[in-house]
């Protein structure tokens, strides 16, 4: 149903006889968000088959987000943490967490922009910009029987402004701590059957530069004598990234493209060693081309068909650097306390220029879906469909000085120059492709006034490791005028990625050719509780069971750990949201989310997940021109691995502000934007290592930051 879901996107964005269906909607609805990730079309959030938030454009710029992850955390049920590498975001939904996050599923304009590589938006990924965003949309909760893989814990779907939207001239800038500087310009506009659209997005920062205290190679050089590590010292998150969109529609024919760049530091380092030089490069461009009839057999059928390309990849601009210059890095046992190579005098032999490791990924993914909406039964509208999805791992460079030279079979000793080891058996990973062919069928069927039951299938056929089947189910019910009730059941799974069946010569983790996907079941029910036209209260309570958790479990000889269907994992919890438009010029809003989730196999709590979480909004609008919005957020309850001795992660509360300045024309705008306004100390969890973590006092994150910004529109 992924064809389904793009489709629609793209039916309603693009043509005025669905805008007129808005208008109508709006007119019973009153102010109520519309949402199209659910269905493929757009209904009231509180009408949807699905636990669904809608983030729009003027909400973006009401919190003073400059980045989409400072958007997300706003979504109840949802934490964005870190990942010690390139500090990269980890979006946990309802506690399922894991280190490279392949479980959430991220579409720009209703296209997967994942990799087969980790499976997820890359390593390389370096955030995304927010003035060409329209609406954010997310799905709480499995999805896969609409878009198939890795729409497991959460949907994200960004949706970009096309040129209605942009009408005219939009520009602006940022500047503020980090020595950060954001700037954009977009154009947009239409004729009597062409619209276009173009935009531009930049920046450049140092990034902030909290203190890690101690990494894994303060830990060697306690063991070995030596000091080469670079802590105490800064994380380096220092970055610059460009952002170039197309939106060109006419007629039923729309093409969407996209190319985003990005050049990022390491964090706290790909072995959690604080690594000031390595910098990540990733080019990633996306274009779809849709053809969308919806005037077939007098308005009653729709035929689209959408066809889309991605490649991405993830480059080393500068070395990377997994342990420091003068340091033993794995030439060193630290269980066992035995060198592995020693010099002529018996010395333990040491990388002068730090062990280098530079793995190099390119993909190209080709996407065609087909499929027809059919709404001439009265009561039904029935979707079905068909798809074809190849992904192609085409290019693997791999250039080390440790290993196995290919040339001589011999081992890379310390002090040796780099290898090339690209295309050999010593090569960390290998190429090749993937290709899923899939069909789907969904009927929303309206069985009595009050009552509309959604249910759809979903078969994924995979070259790799077989077939999955998806279900799922919801009844939605209008308990009253003022009250909607939801009963929801769905079914998802996760795709293995190449990291996991096919990683070799990596001296701590291996692929395993025969995994299965991960699955997951969840159960929900939501209420939307609507008692006055300025008050709106929402509860969702779920349970989920996640099944063949992939990990990398230790070996019985060496000291590898290889990739196993090994996990089980259970969830329950509640969300309950809240919005209250108090006047004309105030309102408030907020959400509390409590999740209990256990791994099966320890018998204890999950870990690195927030527990509960409190977040609390007030938008105020001073006068005609002066608005301003406050905002906090309080995480708590994250807790260790079963093996890990450390404290609990300490809780926190952020305070972010914004405030605004308007002309009465609305031509200029300026704003000063503030977060963490009360320099709160924040931590997100590091991982757990052995014997020790590597990373003792977590992954330190900014302090308050100040940013100035001015924009212009011109008509």
């Amino acid at each position: 149903m992924r064809c389904l879901s793009l489709s629609s996107l793209l039916l309603i964005t693009s043509f005025n006889a669905f805008a007129d269906e808005e208008e109508d909607l709006l007119s019973v609805f009153g102010d109520e968000e519309l949402v199209s990730i659910a269905t493929g079309y757009k209904k009231p959030i509180s009408k949807a088959p699905a636990v669904a938030s809608v983030i729009t454009s003027d909400d973006i710029k009401k919190l003073g987000a400059t980045d989409l992850d400072q958007v997300l955390e706003t979504v109840p049920g949802l934490h964005v943490a870190i990942n010690p590498i390139s500090y990269g975001p980890i979006y946990t939904f309802r506690g399922i967490y894991s280190d490279f996050n392949p479980q959430v599923l991220m579409l720009v304009n209703g296209v997967p922009i994942t990799n087969i590589y980790l499976g997820n938006r890359s390593l390389v990924w370096g955030g995304m910009p927010v003035e060409a965003i329209s609406r954010i949309e997310i799905i709480r909760g499995p999805g896969s029987a609409v878009y198939g893989a890795d729409a497991f814990a959460g949907v994200i779907n960004v949706i970009t402004k096309d040129g209605k939207e942009m009408n005219g001239l939009n520009s602006g800038v940022r500047y503020g701590s980090f020595n950060t500087v954001q700037g954009w310009a977009q154009y947009g506009g239409e004729t009597d059957n062409f619209t276009y659209g173009f935009s531009l997005e930049y920046e450049d920062t140092d990034g902030q530069d909290e203190i890690i205290a101690s990494d894994l190679q303060s830990f060697f050089d306690s063991l070995t004598g030596t000091s080469t590590s670079y802590a105490p010292g800064g994380v380096n998150t220092g970055r610059e990234s460009y952002e170039l969109r197309a939106d060109v529609a006419s007629g039923f024919w729309r093409i969407q493209s996209g190319l985003q760049h990005r050049e990022i530091q390491s964090g706290a380092g790909a072995a959690q060693i604080l690594d000031p030089n390595n910098i990540s490069q990733s080019d990633r461009f996306n274009t779809s081309v849709s053809y969308i009839n919806d005037q077939l057999a007098e308005g009653a059928l729709t035929f689209s068909v959408v066809g889309s390309y991605l490649s991405t990849t993830q480059e080393m601009k500068e070395d990377l650097v997994l342990f420091p210059p003068g340091s033993t890095g794995p030439n060193f046992d630290p269980i066992t306390n035995v060198p592995l190579f020693v010099d002529g005098s018996g010395n333990i032999m040491t990388y002068p220029d730090g062990m280098i490791g530079n793995p190099e990924v390119y993909e190209k993914h080709y996407r065609l879906d087909v499929s027809a909406l059919y709404s001439g039964v009265p009561g039904n509208e029935i979707r079905t469909g068909f798809g074809y999805y190849r992904g192609d791992q085409y290019r693997v460079k791999d250039e080390r000085n440790f290993g196995i030279n290919p040339q001589t079979g011999l081992p890379i000793l310390p002090g040796d120059p780099l290898i090339d080891v690209s295309d050999t058996p010593y090569s960390f990973i290998t190429e090749g492709d993937r290709t899923n062919y899939y069909g789907f069928i969904q009927d929303a069927w309206q069985m009595f006034n009050d009552w509309e039951l959604t249910a759809g299938i979903r078969v994924d056929d995979y070259s790799d490791f077989g077939t999955t089947i998806n279900p799922r189910m919801a009844v939605v019910w209008s308990t009253s005028q003022t009250l909607t009730s939801k009963l929801l059941f769905g079914k998802a799974f996760r795709a293995p990625s190449f990291a996991e069946m096919r990683n070799q010569n990596n001296p701590a983790v291996l692929g395993n050719p025969d995994l299965e996907p991960e699955e997951i079941k969840s159960y929900e029910m939501a209420f939307d509780y609507r008692p006055a036209h300025n008050l709106n209260l929402k509860l969702n309570l779920f349970y989920y069971e996640w099944s063949d958790i992939i990990s990398f479990v230790a070996d019985t000889t060496g000291t590898t750990r290889t990739a196993q269907n090994a996990g089980e994992q259970t969830g329950h919890g509640f969300e309950l949201e809240g919005v209250w438009k108090a006047s004309e010029v105030l309102s408030f809003s907020g959400n509390y989310a409590s999740v209990d989730s256990t791994d099966k196999q320890s018998d204890s709590d999950s870990a690195n997940s927030p527990g509960s979480q409190l977040y609390l909004r007030a938008d105020m609008q001073l006068s005609e021109n002066w608005s301003f919005n406050l905002q906090s957020n309080w995480v708590r309850d994250r807790n260790r691995m079963v093996f890990d001795m450390r404290p609990e992660v300490d809780d926190y509360i952020t305070l972010d502000s914004s405030l605004r300045f308007k002309t009465n024309d609305n031509k200029w705008q300026v704003a000063l934007i503030s977060k963490n306004l009360l320099d709160e100390e924040i931590y997100e969890p590091s991982p757990a290592g052995v014997p020790v973590p590597s990373i003792p006092g977590d992954l330190p994150m900014a302090g308050r930051s100040v940013m100035a910004e001015i924009r212009m529109r011109l008509q």
